[in-house]
């Protein structure tokens, strides 16, 4: 089994009464970049955690590199490691920060000033060398703890949160960064976040959490497409879910429209049509050829630059939210304007309620 390799078998941690992860198995290769998705208690820091070693499972085991590190304590995994407050120390300068992981491994010197400049000059740090702390952004200092963790070439690292402190721009350059180096080294990395935009643009896969369980696991385009519960539906990005009912063989939204989904079933009577926003079309008048159409009128228009977010009301109190492009000679419709809402049956999918 490759070095870099990650398995989770059936692990479960409890606190007291509390079960906070509850049998979480996942097989990570080596080179993936690999993110724990969910909302605040869902269990994801508990399972990175064990992965680490901080937290030993009540059931289950920890694999590595085909060796069971369930009971091996952090500093014997050999990971390396990026937390959200980034854990620089205040009174060492950046080159001692970055090579702190070797300094206590006791590498050779020329060794630790070889590694320490090639990661500075992966992370773009060069010149900063003598710098401390409070002489860095918020930016620089997430640099440095990412350099620190790739210093000692570890096949799996493992970041919480790591750029939860830093404004929209800044963060989405760091996403860049963070994945074209984890590309470059090959590295396995495992991160953790509540934020799905992020989870999306830098994950091979993603397991999405939700009370100490893996809801749903897979490519980001699979999760965000093909979500198989509404809470994943309406966890990754904006959804639209409509309560729908069964009559006979059609299935009927509100007002009695029917509808007609690409994927899924309905078990019970009653259920939902999962579409996304940008998915739905918004047109005046009467709908053209389409499998799903429902008329309404518009309720209030967002203007958000690239898009226009159309809130819409429907038959029964139903309200749709339809992302239309900006482009040039873009329609934009008005608060309480009559319109017709489509999509295509594959665009949609059928949920349990």
């Amino acid at each position: 089994m490759s070095e870099g390799s990650v398995s989770l078998e059936a692990v479960t941690k409890r606190y007291g009464a509390e079960t906070v992860v509850a049998g979480v198995s996942v097989a990570i290769p080596e080179g993936e970049f690999f993110t724990l998705l969910g909302p605040s208690g869902s269990g994801k820091t508990t399972t990175l955690s064990m992965l680490a070693g901080f937290v030993v499972p009540d059931e289950g085991r920890v694999v590595m590199g085909g060796r069971d590190m369930t009971r091996v304590p952090p500093r014997g995994r050999g990971l390396g490691m990026v937390f959200q407050n980034y854990a620089i120390f205040p009174h060492l300068n950046v080159a001692e920060n970055v090579a702190f992981p070797l300094t206590v491994k006791g590498a050779p010197k020329a060794e630790i000033a070889s590694r320490t400049g090639e990661a500075l000059a992966m992370v773009k740090l060069n010149g900063f060398e003598t710098r401390y702390a409070r002489q860095l952004s918020g930016g620089q200092q997430q640099r440095v703890a990412l350099a620190r963790a790739i210093v000692g070439h570890p096949k799996v690292v493992l970041m919480d949160e790591p750029l939860g402190a830093l404004d929209k721009n800044l963060r989405y350059h760091m996403q860049v960064e963070i994945k074209e180096i984890q590309q470059r080294l090959g590295m396995t990395v495992i991160y953790v976040t509540h934020d799905q935009e992020e989870a999306l643009t830098m994950s091979d896969r993603i397991a999405i959490m939700d009370r100490g369980r893996i809801a749903q696991m897979g490519p980001p385009r699979e999760v965000y497409e093909k979500p198989e519960t509404s809470f994943v539906a309406a966890f990754l990005g904006e959804a639209n879910l409509l309560k729908v009912r069964r009559d006979g063989e059609a299935v009927r939204g509100p007002g009695g429209v029917a509808l007609v989904a690409g994927s899924g079933a309905l078990s019970a009577p009653e259920g939902l049509v999962f579409v996304r926003p940008e998915k739905v079309s918004v047109a005046a008048g009467p709908a053209e050829a389409a499998p799903n159409h429902l008329p309404g009128r518009i309720l209030h228009a967002s203007f958000l630059g690239n898009i226009v977010r159309y809130a819409v009301t429907a038959a029964e109190g139903a309200t749709l939210l339809c992302d239309v492009a900006n482009g040039a000679g873009t329609e934009i419709h008005r608060p309480g304007d009559a319109v017709t809402l489509s999509w295509r049956a594959e665009d949609s999918r059928l949920l349990a309620g």
